[in-house]
């Protein structure tokens, strides 16, 4: 199999990463069960709960059968993973933990996919050097209907504002920045 970095950019990976996590997090709200997450994508969660929701997140964006009878196909394209997060409109890490999971990729395949992931991620940002404007970039990888709905929520008591950081990547003072930048009061 082909394990070249993805073409994917960092705001397209992030997204489908945000949905993995969207999922995991209603999976606890299904199950009424708190947990707390922050496992390397290399590591299988040691938590039952956080392991039953990491599954149903896989099974509902990468449905197991439907993963089965396109791997073929993926296994032939020049990056595989890439092909199957944009089939399932996921992050390429998570194309590939699924397929791992499954599987169907070997753990010293997910390994090599992973370190060319990481590499690729690097040599982005000595690209990019400086430039950018921070703001500008939560509002585009966060999204503003999505951060919206997030801060109102944590504002409103219907979600911890632990769960609001993981779902925004943000927290602490910079959370309660991005929530002014979007027309919040804080405090």
């Amino acid at each position: 199999m082909s394990l070249r970095s993805p073409l994917c950019s960092n705001g397209c990976d992030y997204k489908g990463a945000q949905m993995f996590t969207f999922g995991h997090e209603l999976a606890h709200l299904w199950i009424g069960q708190e947990g707390v997450s922050n496992v390397e994508v290399t590591k299988r969660p040691t938590s039952d709960i956080e392991s039953f929701c990491d599954r149903v997140a896989a099974e509902f964006l990468v449905p197991a059968q439907e993963l089965k009878d396109c791997w073929r196909e993926a296994q032939q394209q020049h990056e595989p993973y890439q092909f199957l997060a944009c089939r399932f409109k996921v992050s390429s890490i998570v194309a590939a933990r699924r397929a791992l999971d499954m599987k169907l990729a070997s753990y010293e395949d997910f390994l090599e996919f992973y370190r060319l992931y990481k590499d690729d991620e690097r040599r982005k940002r000595v690209a990019r050097g400086d430039g950018g404007h921070f703001w500008n970039t939560q509002n585009v990888r966060v999204g503003s209907y999505f951060g919206e709905a997030v801060v109102r929520a944590a504002k409103e008591g219907r979600l911890l504002y632990r769960q609001a950081y993981q779902l925004t990547g943000l927290s602490g003072t910079t959370f309660d920045s991005f929530a002014k930048q979007l027309g919040f009061r804080m405090g």
